[in-house]
């Protein structure tokens, strides 16, 4: 499991300091977007059953925060 915690580590794509969990923030921050045109399409695709709150979860779990950590690791224990 802890390679499975490494190789995301390595993801470009890292949460920051925003509103709700910093995905967007991070995705805005990763590509050069603007960010709030980033919260706009997320809010937007909260409209779709079954992607837009599951999909912005399963980021929100997976993506490391600018230090490193996960919150699904920090959730089953292990750092």
């Amino acid at each position: 499991m802890n390679r499975f915690f490494d190789i995301l580590r390595s993801s470009p794509v890292r949460r920051t300091r925003g509103w709700a969990g910093g995905v967007c923030a991070g995705v805005a921050a990763r590509y050069g977007w603007d960010v709030s045109a980033v919260r706009i399409a997320v809010l937007l695709s909260f409209l779709l059953p079954f992607v837009g709150v599951w999909t912005y979860l399963a980021a929100w779990l997976l993506l490391p925060k600018d230090d490193g950590t996960i919150a699904l690791e920090q959730l089953i224990g292990k750092r």
